[in-house]
């Protein structure tokens, strides 16, 4: 009966990537009320803390979560309806428009939703709909929602760093994808890496060069991926980043003194070395051996 509903399909099963296709779309709708949702509650809870503390009234008292209010456009208030929140269709269909004001509706909506369904159903292709593919499903969509995030604002909140950490030292109780005792080291050694480098650059420099989220990040992705994995998430992500810096300055003349977070690097690193990191492993083990 499971097996005919491909919720334990093998890899490479057709309808179940079809299925785990869509099932993205649906959840790349809810990772966009997430990458705008968990930054605003941040801002009100530090925003009640401030005047608690202070004897004034709480700037925030109504609900504000990942649930309540319903999503509305920002322009007019008009609440989207159900046929207006269709991942993509939608979006198309009203040509990028608000139903009621007309006012634009940003074209990152679909391309998250787009891209958050169509590598589902290459993760699901590639490992199966068992325990296996299901963890990565979960591992792509926490890593969606910090990329923006982080993309956004600058933040790597907790709430999803350290649900992807502890989820990756879970996953891996029984080696899913590494030994336990390889996603342990790899958790400290991942935190610690970037750590150190922070405090060496704040040593050299007297500046900030990242954020804490980042080492929780990588530490997350060692959890998943093992402590061998981190030199090449490292490379990669330095790569990615390289590349992202240089289009930026070039292409979109933007200043080299402006802050670029580094969440989204490490972020496609991690997915990168998920899906091929066997043989870029191999290739970044030689070329430090050569080195």
């Amino acid at each position: 009966m499971l097996q005919d509903l491909y919720l334990f399909a093998p890899p490479n099963t057709l309808p179940a990537a079809i299925l785990a296709g869509i099932f993205g779309l649906l959840v790349g709708s809810f990772l966009n009320v997430v990458i705008y949702r968990i930054p605003e509650m941040m801002k009100r809870e530090s925003d009640n803390y401030v005047a608690a503390e202070s004897g004034q009234p709480l700037p925030h008292t109504a609900r504000f979560d990942l649930v309540l209010p319903r999503s509305a456009c920002p322009h007019c208030g008009h609440h989207i309806t159900a046929l207006e929140n269709i991942p993509v269709i939608s979006w198309l269909a009203l040509r990028g428009k608000c139903s009621q004001c007309k006012a634009k509706i940003s074209a990152r909506y679909p391309v998250v939703e787009a891209f958050t369904g169509l590598l589902s159903a290459l993760l699901v292709w590639q490992f199966g709909s068992g325990l296996m593919g299901l963890a990565t499903l979960l591992f792509a969509f926490l890593l969606i929602a910090l990329t923006f995030i982080d993309a956004d604002t600058q933040l790597l909140p907790d709430d999803l760093t350290y649900p992807l950490l502890w989820a990756g030292l879970l996953v891996n109780i029984n080696g899913t994808f590494v030994p336990l005792a390889d996603a342990v080291i790899g958790a400290a050694a991942g935190y610690l890496v970037l750590w150190t480098v922070y405090w060496l650059f704040k040593l050299a420099t007297g500046k900030e060069g990242m954020g804490y989220g980042d080492f929780k990040l990588l530490a997350a992705l060692g959890a998943w991926l093992g402590w061998t994995m981190l030199p090449t998430i490292i490379l990669l992500s330095s790569i990615v980043g390289a590349l992202v810096g240089i289009g930026l300055i070039v292409f979109a003349r933007r200043g080299r003194g402006n802050p670029i977070p580094f969440g989204p690097y490490l972020a496609a690193a991690g997915m990168i070395a998920l899906l091929f990191g066997g043989p870029i492993a191999g290739f970044t083990t030689t070329l430090l051996g050569g080195a």
